[in-house]
């Protein structure tokens, strides 16, 4: 299928039967902290309940894989393609996204039902050859939403008075590596981008083609607390010339003044409300927000093409990324890992690009409008999950996710 590059042929089937088994086991391991109440509620439309993830990303295994390639398969239950379909026009009617948090039943433990009897069930299509680009892309839907169940929780648990904690941090620093400033430096000229090759890769990442860079410089850092509190004690939100001209009038309707989930001296994690660490990543701030700070700074955002040069040779497994458990972002000198990084690059098709034909064309390429792209993994990534080709997105507003930023310059 055009939708996902092929894998190996060699052992495919047998990594695959191991992914797909551990990714499962892990997604449950992440509801284990949370009651039935905190794994329902929505704390916004962007968000979901974290029933919902685990619901929607076994519907994906159900429909593109069991309904469509395993003889005499019966549902779980007809009613719940239409709860827990997300946005495949291809597959009808379904439940209005802004109001998943109602959907009190079915239970957390009905939902783990279903988890186990679709899982049960894949083990008839696990060493099917001809299936495995199809397996290896709900494999990599479910860790994005393994991503987003940790941030969506992060964002309900704020919105509780009481601050409550999802889970314990990691005890003890992280030896960052850090010094200076530093800069990874590029002469420029024609360079190839996107994804080529028999790994595994989303659609939206090829086809490859070349494009022309200008001598650049990319910062060997992330940009931390320390700089943004210095950002706002300038001004920095209250400077109109700082901003875009949509994102002066986001800040100014929405009464924006610091990163979201920052109070005083403090930010709250997924450990609770802790004292914010000055020399660890800033985080879940807006496209907007990115731009106005490098401008103030008297630099820049990348270009994703940039971005996907300087990593190009980096580890893309390397840095604070998730491995189980609750995740805050620390900071090392990696290019991968603590957060997603605002580029200054809309969401575009490549050239040539063209989406898959059916439902499952529908995964990437509807959403190439009014996005930006972001690189890198986030701490809340599943380690593994990226790589320098990838490409996250989206609108220039949103901020719940584990974003930030990384500067560049011309030469």
């Amino acid at each position: 299928m055009d939708l996902a590059h092929s894998l190996s042929a060699a052992g495919r089937s047998r990594s695959l039967s191991e992914r797909f088994r551990t990714l499962r086991s892990a997604s449950v391991s992440l509801v284990s902290p949370l009651s039935d109440a905190d794994a329902t509620i929505q704390s916004m439309p962007d968000a979901s309940p974290a029933k919902w993830h685990l619901a929607h990303t076994t519907w994906f295994f159900e429909t593109f894989l069991l309904r469509d390639h395993l003889n005499g398969y019966g549902l779980f239950d007809e009613r719940w393609p239409y709860l827990f379909n997300s946005y495949y026009e291809a597959e009808g009617e379904r439940h209005a996204r802004a109001a998943r948090g109602m959907l009190s039943r079915p239970s957390l433990d009905e939902v783990l039902d279903y988890r186990a009897h679709v899982d049960a069930a894949m083990e008839g299509l696990l060493e099917r050859d001809e299936l495995a680009d199809l397996i290896a892309l709900g494999i990599a839907h479910e860790e994005q939403h393994q991503e987003l169940l940790l941030t969506d929780i992060k964002h309900a648990l704020w919105r509780n008075p009481l601050g409550p904690a999802y889970g314990v941090l990691p005890e003890g620093g992280v030896d960052r590596g850090l010094g200076d400033q530093g800069w990874i430096e590029h002469p420029g000229g024609i360079a190839r981008i996107g994804h080529k090759g028999p790994a595994f890769a989303f659609d939206n990442e090829g086809p490859a083609h070349r494009v022309l860079l200008e001598p650049f410089a990319l910062s060997r850092r992330l940009v931390t607390n320390r700089e943004w509190d210095a950002f706002i004690a300038d001004g920095g939100y209250r400077t109109a010339g700082l901003w875009l001209s949509d994102g002066w009038a986001w800040v100014q309707e929405s009464a924006i003044t610091a990163p979201l989930y920052w109070r005083e001296g403090e930010g709250f994690t997924l450990g609770g409300w802790r004292d914010r660490d000055p020399d660890a990543p800033v985080t879940h701030i807006s496209h907007y927000e990115a731009d106005a700070f490098a401008t103030w700074a008297g630099l820049r955002l990348p270009t994703e093409f940039e971005w996907e040069v300087a990593a190009r040779d980096s580890d893309p497994s390397a840095g604070v990324q998730w491995d189980g458990g609750a995740v805050n972002p620390s900071g090392t000198d990696q290019l991968f890992g603590d957060c997603w990084q605002w580029t200054r690059s809309a969401y575009l098709p490549y050239p040539r690009f063209r989406p898959a034909e059916g439902a499952v064309g529908e995964y990437n390429g509807k959403f190439m409008s009014g996005q930006c792209v972001l690189k890198g993994a986030s701490c809340a990534t599943p380690r593994g999950h990226s790589r320098a080709t990838y490409r996250n997105f989206f609108q220039p507003y949103q901020r719940w996710q584990f974003t930030g930023l990384r500067l560049a310059r011309d030469l």
